[in-house]
């Protein structure tokens, strides 16, 4: 019987996930060039999956609204949702999806959230302990076999571009995901000294060179991650990090356990990330040099949360005006 402190918590996340009023969309339409999409399988479909949950659901609306506004085919795009199974506000979510998107091709999926918290090891930031934050590791179980291949986003980013360029990244060999690498991040220091002092453990990485990757933004092939078992050698990494404590950022380090030096590129104008700042305190930084396609706010800042208080970091006057929140913060001419 759940506690009397987590039933009113429970209660407060309901309430304030009714109580959040969006505004609602434009409709956008296919320009002529678009082929056809017959229900939700066929090439030009465009599948995105996306976590959804109140406390980042502000967030989630304007990732929508970008991804419509800067595609060619939007009635072509067909999203994902994954929600936790414990959530008592999945049908507030979905009516507020309905709500602020009513010709929008969706669906929502649970996932046994109690289960996976099970395997969670405690990071360096409470947020990222979240189960929903390892929602990414079943989505090969979650959705349906008509979506092949997925554009996996964070709900902290906008689009500035066409989501059907990024989707169609090419997948060579048998290579199940890309994203963007950063080779020049120091891989090691996302490990414990324990896994290092391991031959067993750290000679995972020989015969690739690997590199950092953010999950934040993916392009998978389902298939051939159910193909290859992928969530069951990322679950074997957690339940090892449960016994042995390997590494120390929540949900990544599984991925690059897994996938680092094995990943099919992408351009990094499809993931301009850390704009949220670190982990503990959550600066304001600029953008990385080169062009821009996609604006993430990975990092303890969030746009929504820094214009609300006031204090908000140059590049969120990026993010405002996607926000759909019914009294979204004006900036000062």
């Amino acid at each position: 019987m759940p506690s009397l402190y987590a039933s009113l918590f429970l209660l407060a996340v309901v309430s304030t996930a009714a109580a959040l009023r969006f505004r609602e969309a434009p409709k956008f339409y296919n320009s002529p060039t678009c082929g056809a999409v017959n229900g939700s399988s066929g090439n030009n479909a465009v599948h995105v999956a996306m976590t959804l949950d109140e406390a980042y659901l502000r967030g989630s609306m304007a990732a929508i609204f970008s991804i419509l506004q800067h595609t060619s085919c939007p009635e072509n795009v067909i999203f994902h949702f994954l929600a936790a199974e414990s959530s008592a506000g999945t049908t507030d979510l979905r009516r507020a999806i309905i709500n602020s998107f009513p010709y929008l091709q969706f669906d929502i999926y649970t996932f046994d959230d109690a289960a996976v918290a099970g395997l969670i090891s405690t990071s360096i930031r409470s947020a990222l302990d979240s189960p929903l934050n390892y929602a990414r590791n079943y989505l090969a179980e979650l959705l349906p076999s008509s979506a092949r291949r997925v554009v996996y986003l964070d709900s902290d980013l906008i689009l500035v571009d066409d989501i059907a360029k990024l989707a169609a990244t090419p997948l060579p060999g048998n290579a199940v995901l890309a994203a963007p690498e950063y080779c020049n991040a120091n891989l090691t220091t996302y490990f414990t000294a324990t896994f290092w002092a391991n031959p067993s453990l750290s000679l995972t990485f020989t015969d690739r060179q690997p590199c950092y990757f953010n999950t934040g933004v993916m392009v998978i092939d389902l298939e051939r991650w159910r193909e290859g078992d992928y969530t069951r050698k990322i679950v074997e990494w957690m339940e090892l990090q449960k016994r042995i404590r390997i590494y120390e950022l929540g949900s990544l380090p599984p991925f690059l356990l897994v996938f680092a030096g094995k990943i099919a590129p992408v351009e990094h104008r499809w993931n301009q990330h850390g704009l949220g700042g670190d982990n503990f305190r959550g600066l304001c930084r600029d953008l990385h040099p080169g062009p821009v396609s996609l604006l993430h706010w990975s990092g303890k800042g969030k746009p929504w949360a820094r214009l609300d208080a006031g204090r908000p970091c140059p590049l969120d006057a990026l993010w405002a005006p996607y926000d759909l929140l019914s009294t979204p913060y004006v900036f000062d001419s």
